[in-house]
């Protein structure tokens, strides 16, 4: 099985995060996506996320329509600040009989060389590309890399710290999430201050 890689802090998951993972499930060569909630980005404050067994969940009422959506702990496991290189070393180890792809936006693709061992992960794994507005030129290392795969995904601009910021200014967010998401969000008040 090809198993399509979607990490993220989901803080909180929104509908766009669902377009794409879905999208690429029906649209691509990609058997599932795995939904990889990252409990510790090492480029973002810590201090901003919401505890990860919250993520995880919302992610999970999130995806229980999705069958072809799977969340994903993964990353809760091994040792933080985790990178993308380590957890995929352990996916594959874990899961011989998968092979294991990235799915990122075209931004995410731009600093790919900053990542800590990039070349591994590059010439060991497909990556599936999907647009976003403002991503800028793509580097031209990757445009022609056989592993490079770009998608012709919907371009979905709505981020998790607007939404935040829009709960916290007490605007009405209810579109932007699934359901019953947003129903955990506003019981246990999330975002709020």
């Amino acid at each position: 099985m090809k198993i399509g890689l979607y990490f993220g802090t989901f803080n909180p998951i929104h509908i766009g995060h669902l377009i794409i993972a879905n999208h690429m499930a029906e649209h691509s060569d990609l058997d599932q996506i795995w939904m990889v909630v990252t409990p510790h980005n090492p480029h973002k404050q810590k201090s901003t996320l919401l505890d990860d067994y919250h993520r995880l969940h919302m992610v999970h009422l999130a995806t229980e329509d999705f069958p072809k959506l799977k969340p994903s702990d993964i990353e809760f496991k091994l040792p933080q600040p985790n990178y993308t290189v380590n957890t995929l070393a352990h996916l594959q180890e874990k899961y011989p009989q998968h092979a294991f792809a990235l799915i990122m936006g075209e931004d995410n693709l731009n600093s790919l060389h900053k990542w800590k061992n990039y070349e591994v992960i590059v010439n060991n794994h497909d990556i599936y590309v999907y647009p976003r507005l403002h991503s800028g030129e793509m580097d031209n290392q990757f445009t022609n890399h056989p592993n490079i795969h770009k998608v012709a995904a919907p371009v979905v601009e709505l981020s998790s710290t607007f939404i935040r910021e829009s709960i916290k200014n007490k605007k009405n967010v209810i579109p932007m999430l699934p359901h019953k998401v947003w129903d955990y969000v506003e019981h246990n008040l999330f975002y709020t201050k």
